[in-house]
Order: C-alpha cells, then sequence, then structure tokens
C-alpha cells in the first residue's frame, strides 16, 4: 500500500505554518510521505531547504494540494480552495466550521474528510498534547501584555532611582482562561501588580495560582460547559458591565481575553468604562474580531484614542505576531493528533474506527459525505444520520 501523502499548505495572511521542519519527522516516522508547499513556512522564517533536509518534498502549492491525500493546514484555507478537494482527501487544521457551517455542508457533499482541531474535547486529559487551541492562546496572551507594554507610557515595575520612585503598573487581566492566565503570569513577570476577573466562580483559584489578585465585582457567575463561561442574559451584561465600569478606572493596562465558543465576544467595557480610564491607559482587546470585541470601540487590528486619551488595541491574532514559536507549538499539536488518528499509515476516522472515541467525536466534522458534528450539521441545516448530501 502506498503511503498516504499529507500535504503542508500555507495560509494566506498568516505568518506561522502547520508543521515545522523538526516536525516532519514525526510525520514521516507515522509512515506518512510529507510534501511541503513552496514557502509556507517563510512567515516565521523556516526555509524550503530545512524541510527537504528533514525528509520532505518541496512542491508548488497547487501540485501539493492534487497530489496529497491529507492537507495539514493552520487555519481554513480559502472557500475556492476547500471546493477543490476531491472526494477521499481529507483537510485538518482549525477550520472553525460553526463560522461557515454552509461551506461545510458544502465540502461534505464533495467526500471530503473534515476535520478540525478547534473541536477538541479540551477537558479531557489525554487530548491536551493535541490542543491547539491553548498552545495559540497561551502565545497570544503572553504577546497581548508585551504589546500592552510597549503602548504604554511608564514602567511596569516598580522603579527605586535617584531621580525618584516609579510606581509599579497596575494591570487588570479580564478573563482567566488560557490567555487570561498567561497574561496575567507574564504581566506578573515583569514586575506589575496584576489583578484578574472572570464570571466563573471556579477561575478565582487559578487567578490566584498565578500571582495576581481577585477583582471583588458585583456581577454575576456564568460557568459553562467544558471549563467554557456561558454566554450571559442581557441583564447579566448590564449588571457585568456596570461592575466593571465602576472598577476599571484604577487601572492602567486592561487585557480582554473573554470569548464564548463560537459566538460573538462579551461586551465587557463599554463607552461608560472607557471613559473612566486614566490618560495614557492601554486596553488590548485579545477578542477583536468582525462581530466585535470585548470593548465599545475594539476595532480589529487597529488602534483608537478615546477623548481621554487611553489607547485600546484591537489585538486580532496576536499568536501570528510570534510565529515561529506558535508554529513550533501547532506542529507538535498536529502530531499528537495524527498519531492519534492514524492506524498503520492509513486516518482511521470511518464508522467502524474506535468508536465511541471523544477526540474522533469533537474533532471529526465531517466524513463520508457526511456532516458528523450535530452543532455543525444543525447550523448547516443538515441531519447528522441522514443519508450522504452528495
Amino acid at each position: 500500500m502506498a503511503a498516504l501523502k499529507a500535504g503542508i499548505l500555507s495560509t494566506p495572511g498568516q505568518r506561522r505554518v502547520a508543521v515545522v521542519p523538526a516536525g516532519v519527522g514525526a510525520l514521516r516516522d507515522a509512515g506518512l510521505e510529507v510534501l511541503v508547499e513552496a514557502g509556507a513556512g517563510a512567515g516565521a522564517r523556516f526555509r524550503d531547504e530545512e524541510y527537504t533536509a528533514a525528509g520532505a518534498r518541496v512542491l508548488p502549492a497547487e501540485q501539493v494540494r492534487d497530489s496529497a491525500d491529507l492537507w495539514l493546514c493552520l487555519t481554513r484555507p480559502d472557500a475556492e480552495v476547500l471546493r477543490g478537494m476531491r472526494s477521499g482527501q481529507a483537510v485538518a487544521g482549525l477550520l472553525r466550521p460553526l463560522a461557515d457551517p454552509g461551506l461545510m455542508h458544502q465540502i461534505a457533499g464533495l467526500g471530503a474528510t473534515l476535520i478540525s482541531l478547534d473541536g477538541l474535547p479540551r477537558t479531557l486529559s489525554r487530548a491536551q498534547p493535541m490542543d491547539a487551541l491553548t498552545s495559540q492562546a497561551s502565545v497570544a496572551g503572553y504577546k497581548a501584555v508585551i504589546t500592552a507594554a510597549a503602548a504604554y507610557d511608564r514602567y511596569l515595575p516598580l522603579l527605586m532611582t535617584a531621580a525618584g520612585v516609579a510606581r509599579p503598573a497596575q494591570v487588570l487581566v479580564l478573563g482567566a482562561g488560557v490567555a487570561g492566565l498567561q497574561a496575567i503570569a507574564t504581566a506578573h513577570r515583569l514586575g506589575a501588580v496584576v489583578t484578574g476577573y472572570d464570571v466563573r466562580p471556579e477561575a478565582r483559584e487559578e487567578i490566584a495560582s498565578v500571582g495576581a489578585g481577585v477583582l471583588e465585582a458585583d456581577a454575576p457567575g456564568g460557568a459553562g460547559e467544558g471549563g467554557y463561561a456561558r454566554a450571559l442574559t442581557a441583564d447579566e451584561q448590564r449588571a457585568q458591565g456596570g461592575a466593571l465600569a465602576g472598577a476599571v478606572g484604577r487601572f492602567d493596562i486592561v487585557v480582554c481575553t473573554a470569548q464564548v465558543p463560537a459566538g460573538r465576544p462579551p461586551l465587557l467595557l463599554g463607552t461608560e468604562a472607557l471613559e473612566r480610564l486614566r490618560p495614557g491607559a492601554v486596553v488590548v482587546d485579545l477578542a477583536a474580531g468582525p462581530a466585535g470585541g470585548n470593548t465599545e470601540l475594539s476595532v480589529p487590528g487597529q488602534t483608537v484614542e478615546t477623548a481621554n486619551g487611553a489607547l485600546v488595541i484591537g489585538a486580532a491574532d496576536l499568536a501570528d505576531t510570534v510565529p515561529r514559536a506558535a508554529s513550533e507549538a501547532y506542529s507538535r499539536n498536529i502530531a499528537a493528533l495524527l498519531a492519534h488518528l492514524l492506524d498503520g499509515g492509513r486516518l482511521a476516522v470511518g464508522p467502524d474506527d474506535a468508536p465511541g472515541d471523544e477526540i474522533r467525536a469533537g474533532v471529526l466534522v465531517a466524513h463520508g459525505g457526511r456532516l458528523l458534528r450535530p452543532d455543525v450539521a444543525a447550523a448547516a441545516g443538515t441531519d447528522p444520520a441522514s443519508s450522504p448530501v452528495r
């Protein structure tokens, strides 16, 4: 049987790459022949020659897509590229299927297999090495604080000099998921006085564990499923917004990291809260995107100055600004997932392969002409138990 060909694709607009040269060996050890799109690693400063030396073949993009049985990508390829898939081909990456369920339905109809790492059950301990959302969020949380420090016009740590004493910056991190906890830890290491806030009651211990105080705000709790926060009701959001507006004025830097899976980010800092910020204060919003962000003024990729002289930075994709480290982490996630999904060099994702496996059930969006994830199928208006959509 011929070896399964895995093709590493670039993603337009992204500097990260799905597999780094050091990760090629693990794929080859798993029985895969590795193809790489020419220049795929250039954004993260991985040269084509490094992939060749690792045992991969570097080919033009179209040839990789045509030849590979399994496409490996970072984020979802363009729709037209996906529509060029043939029956039996597979693609694995952070596909965000709920962002475009109609497209997922179309590609399922081609007979292609869709594997999305963002569907991984994140509370499952054996899935942690595959958890790309965690690895990329950790990078983003770190870079959020570095971005804030670069924009802030004072020091972060306490400094005692002959010219006087500079007080430490007061940093507030909203959201204590992976990105938030990494932001807290980074700000703490840089010498700031850090406070964390999360709607989930169980997050208080996690905030304290990385050296931060806990913001005591008279706001509703919002524990959800799978370790995520749930979406708050309109009344709860108003109560939370009022509580945060009353507290935010005493902080120099605010890092916003709160997101709801497959939904609009919660609005945490409205106009009233932003007006209470000190001149020179900095807000970094990791949730900024086309659907909005955690603040009223967030614009993806832009910095907005408020009337009172505070800066609101729409930090939409910070992991991509640390492309080498982020790519190395993601590459390990991909290798770990494929080690779980491969069986004797073949992609074992059929109905008779490991029935009841939670990891396969989470990441496998489409196979055999069907949308298999119930949430994606429902969003696309189809029944996952129905006949193939072709």
